[in-house]
């Protein structure tokens, strides 16, 4: 079986790799602070510092990108210039990332200058502060996501995300290959990287070198979009089902009522999982469709397993 691989966790972006990632879907433009690029913003949040610059700094979330909207520069405004470079200055003294005003606003001259000062990044942007901050802490949540690569293929069968582990050779591209025939998409073959969105949620995606593209025995690389169609391939997908290809050997033990329940886990998250012995004659990519129906069931409340056992009890008891 494949090695565990190790989780790799973001504790912080630069400021240059926030400007760089997000400046068009954001429309930032930096006015001063160049020098500042290279500081670190350390939580995915954004915050609108009100409350320190009427001076209350207790709980200030310095960490964070500070956005300054309407209200704070219409504050800012009513303060005379030498309240405004103390007040500014109490701020850039708590070593915060970057300033970002929104609706365009103009930055007043002493914002400017303590920005330039102490070299902090200063942007501005034409989205109102509402919709900044809600596409913002969604592609912070994003951006510092734990991840993982996963060795395996990625499926997207009937809505359902199902990871194929296995070991080298087993027959886990030759069985998505058949899936992909029956009208089901590929996410990713071989290499599949797996981030945790908000703390519950495991989405597997693809690395844009191998996209698209799968490595079947004696067949070598396939461009399954080419082949197939632009149907056949999917961005990401949520991880819903993990199913692991094992060697059959005679004696082992199969599950053979699906009463027993099994789980896999990825980065602190459970996914419901399913070993299928792989010997001569079996149709695995059946096997995985059926596997995949049954999780789709069981997440609507209805587990034929239980169900059947059930109905047996009961027919014994009434018999």
């Amino acid at each position: 079986m494949p090695q565990k691989p190790f989780p790799k966790y973001i504790d912080s972006i630069t400021v240059q790799e926030f400007f760089d990632s997000f400046k068009d879907v954001l429309k930032l433009r930096l006015m001063t602070g160049k020098k500042g690029m290279t500081g670190h913003i350390r939580d995915k949040s954004v915050n609108r510092p009100s409350l320190v610059l009427t001076g209350y700094h207790k709980y200030f979330a310095a960490k964070r990108i500070q956005l300054f909207g309407a209200g704070e520069m219409g504050y800012l405004r009513d303060l005379s210039e030498k309240k405004q470079y103390q007040v500014l200055k109490e701020v850039a003294d708590c070593r915060i990332p970057c300033i970002i005003v929104s609706r365009n606003l103009m930055p007043t001259k002493p914002m400017q200058e303590i920005a330039g000062k102490h070299n902090i990044p200063l942007m501005r942007s034409p989205l109102t502060s509402r919709d900044f901050l809600t596409t913002a802490v969604i592609l912070l949540e994003e951006k510092f996501a734990p991840r993982i690569t996963v060795q395996g293929t990625m499926m997207d069968v009937r809505g359902v995300g199902v990871l194929i582990r296995g070991g080298s050779g087993i027959g886990k591209s030759e069985c998505a290959l058949a899936l992909i025939e029956h009208g089901h998409s590929l996410v990713a073959d071989d290499v599949v990287p797996v981030r945790l969105l908000n703390e519950r949620e495991l989405m597997a995606t693809s690395a844009e070198l191998n996209r698209g593209y799968m490595e079947c025995r004696g067949l070598g690389i396939i461009n399954v979009a080419e082949l197939f169609g632009i149907r056949s391939l999917r961005l990401e997908k949520r991880v819903d089902l993990v199913v692991t290809f094992t060697d059959w050997a005679p004696g082992m033990e199969e599950d053979r009522t699906g009463l027993e329940r099994d789980d896999f886990e990825i980065l602190g998250i459970k996914v419901p999982h399913i070993e299928l012995p792989v010997r001569p004659g079996r149709d695995l990519a059946r096997l995985v469709e059926v596997a995949t129906m049954e999780q789709a069931l069981r997440a609507h409340g209805h587990d034929s397993a239980q169900e059947f056992n059930e109905r047996l009890i009961s027919y014994m008891t009434g018999k």
